[in-house]
């Protein structure tokens, strides 16, 4: 168990801005930060970050919390998982009882994968450094790779004993389950054999983007024609490989910063690049690019530059994939190494200084750069430059932006010596039978419309639940507020007609939401709300520095998750950028007490309307004294009519 008072320090230091902005590439939207989903596939932002209130909301999935929700629905770490990752991250010290073999047993599969692979990991480590065959053979490889100490154990690099179990027979030895060692791929298991996959190999583990391991790959360093060079863990519950890029976890930081990524293709490229001080680097591990992993790009930069081999044939085989990168409306950028380098080599021989010269010398834009690759095969051929022609234009045709697509229409047109009229065709061409698709399944719908009346649906709006929702959401905002109210004290007058007569004083907003409620009797119907108004309305009378930060992180998660939406859902017009186009809402802090009076006004006059509905169905039955009913309903229309004109003056208008 984690002690409560370094919990409580976790809580207090951690900054969700900082904490997701590992994760996500933020920008300031005024007092808030702004960016693209990590749970959907978007273009345009719908996730948003309070630093004021130290909570998020991701309007496109609707989930929302605190730093703690947030690693827990991004990277599915149990709670006390959230908060060691965040304690290693702020450097605070923390005490956990060490699992036994018993409590190993009980965790779910997908933890008790993570534990075998971190288990992993450690061992490889161990074994490099403290065994013979470990120094001889595996740290003698990556200090001929050039590789330090310090790099060697910043990417966690490892060997795997030339024994057929070495590693099963020590992972079981210490109470892992050879299910789970199966279920990594880290054992193969056939009948009543076992050995381990990794045998004889030095192993790269691989990590997703919070630091937690995978799975791993493995270079065979001996000469057998039968076993692959490479070998990678097999997909897993926690492993992915078309979801994960090697190296995203050293990178991300770098990434954001610089607002760029390097991609190459091999965990060398990676680490030398690293090593040389270029840190915003990642490798596709040899697989081929997917949507996945672009977009997990995407949330750190828009901008990608693709490392190519000096090897021509391999500069063609990779660049068919990168259309893809184009159709996710990134920016590409293309640089290629002398013939015989690759960017393992090209780092290892120069400075930082130098490799980023060069870089910035030779990298160019991917439609630039597969043009002038092209040609060059299609000179003095008439047919192969037309196939050249309708290739780039493929490329450029994946691109969302218009103006992009334009832009490079005109340089392609400069480049290959071909009108833009022509190239404007040939796009039109590709996009036909969209465009036909689209024109047809349009007609279709034009068509139903005019013939078939739709039924048109209304969803009803719950006024209570809405009103209920507003009163949560002031005492959240507002409760520790002094305010001046103007209270209505119901008299007869001379004639026995009922009066208000207004009467101002200062208080609490949350003590006159409070009393204002426990006068009239009025009780939540929603359980959420009527929990969530008990427990702020106990924590404001016994606490006066109250925080919604502080409120939050004593929450299950899904209250948790209601109080987030609630606080986050006016900050939703501040993703569209409203005030740059002049158009600035009003803010409810300052009209706090007609923002009270009129919601509990507003609740009032609701719950008369249904008190009235009530005896007007009693009045249908039998055997009931109706001239008492309308007695009672008399007053309460009246009471209803002085409750209306009163809201209409306090505030005019709708909450």
């Amino acid at each position: 168990m984690i002690a409560k008072s370094t919990i409580d320090q976790v809580f207090e230091t951690a900054r969700v801005e900082e904490v997701i902005g590992d994760f996500v590439q933020l920008k300031k939207a005024g007092s808030n930060f702004k960016g693209l989903s990590p749970f959907s596939d978007e273009r345009s932002p719908s996730f948003m970050v309070s630093p004021v209130k130290q909570i998020w909301k991701d309007f496109s999935s609707g989930k929302g919390g605190n730093a703690i929700t947030f690693l827990m629905e991004h990277e599915h770490f149990t709670y006390p998982e959230a908060i060691i990752y965040l304690a290693k991250k702020y450097n605070i010290e923390i005490e956990e009882t060490e699992r036994t073999d018993e409590q190993k047993k009980e965790a779910n599969e997908r933890e008790s994968l993570y534990l075998v692979n971190e288990f992993a990991k450690d061992y490889f480590e161990k074994t490099m450094f403290k065994t013979d065959q470990g120094q001889a053979i595996g740290l003698s490889y990556f200090k001929e790779r050039g590789f330090t100490n310090e790099t060697i154990k910043t990417f966690n690099l490892g060997y795997s004993l030339d024994d057929w179990q070495a590693f099963t027979d020590e992972a079981l030895k210490k109470g892992y389950q050879l299910e789970f060692l199966e279920k990594t791929g880290l054992t193969i298991v056939k009948e009543d054999k076992k050995f381990d996959r990794f045998k004889g190999r030095v192993m790269f583990p691989i990590h997703s983007m919070s630091g937690r391991v995978l799975g791993f790959g493995g270079r065979i360093l001996k000469v057998d024609k039968k076993a692959a060079k490479y070998l990678n863990s097999p997909e897993s519950e926690v492993y992915h490989k078309s979801k994960i890029l090697y190296g995203i976890y050293h990178a991300k930081q770098s990434i954001a910063k610089d607002d760029n990524c390097y991609l190459v293709e091999g965990y060398t490229d990676v680490i030398q690049f690293y090593q040389t001080g270029i840190k915003n680097v990642v490798a596709s591990s040899g697989t081929a690019l997917t949507p996945e992993q672009i977009r997990l790009i995407n949330r750190l930069t828009n901008n990608i530059t693709v490392l190519f081999d000096g090897d021509a044939a391999g500069i063609r085989a990779s660049i068919r994939g990168i259309d893809l990168i184009l159709e996710q409306g990134m920016n590409v950028r293309v640089c290629s190494f002398p013939e015989g380098e690759d960017p393992d080599s090209f780092a290892k021989k120069n400075t930082r200084e130098e490799l980023i010269e060069y870089l910035e010398d030779h990298a160019m834009d991917f439609i630039q750069f597969k043009a002038s690759l092209l040609v060059e095969d299609a000179k003095n051929d008439p047919i192969k430059k037309a196939e050249t022609i309708r290739d780039i234009v493929n490329s450029i045709a994946k691109i969302p932006d218009q103006i992009k697509k334009e832009v490079y229409i005109q340089e392609c047109s400069r480049i290959m010596d071909i009108s833009e009229d022509v190239l404007f065709s040939t796009l039109a061409q590709i996009n036909k039978k969209e465009a036909q698709d689209a024109n047809k399944k349009y007609k279709s719908q034009q068509k139903a419309f005019n013939i078939v009346k739709p039924e048109v649906k209304t969803r009803k709006v719950d006024l209570q639940y809405e009103l209920e929702r507003k009163i949560i959401e002031i005492l959240l905002l507002y409760g520790t507020e002094t305010e001046d109210f103007e209270d209505l004290v119901l008299k007869e007058s001379d004639d026995g007609e009922l009066q208000l007569e207004p009467v101002t004083h200062n208080a609490k907003v949350f003590e006159k939401v409070y009393l204002d409620l426990q006068e009239d009797e009025m009780q939540f119907t929603n359980p959420s709300f009527k929990s969530l108004y008990y427990s702020i309305i106990d924590t404001l009378h016994q606490n006066n520095g109250f925080s919604t930060k502080g409120f939050i992180n004593g929450l299950d998660q899904d209250l948790a998750s209601e109080v987030t939406t609630i606080l986050m859902n006016d900050e939703r017009y501040r993703l569209h950028d409203w005030e740059r186009n002049h158009i600035i809402p009003k803010e409810k802090k300052h009209t706090i007490s007609q923002l009270v009076t009129q919601t509990i006004l507003t609740l009032r006059c609701y719950l008369i309307d249904k008190k009235v509905a009530e005896y007007q169905n009693e009045t249908l039955k039998e055997d009931v004294n109706s001239k008492s009913i309308l007695e009672d309903v008399k007053d309460y229309v009246g009471l209803k009519m002085l409750l209306s004109r009163k809201l209409g003056k306090v505030v005019g208008g709708k909450i």
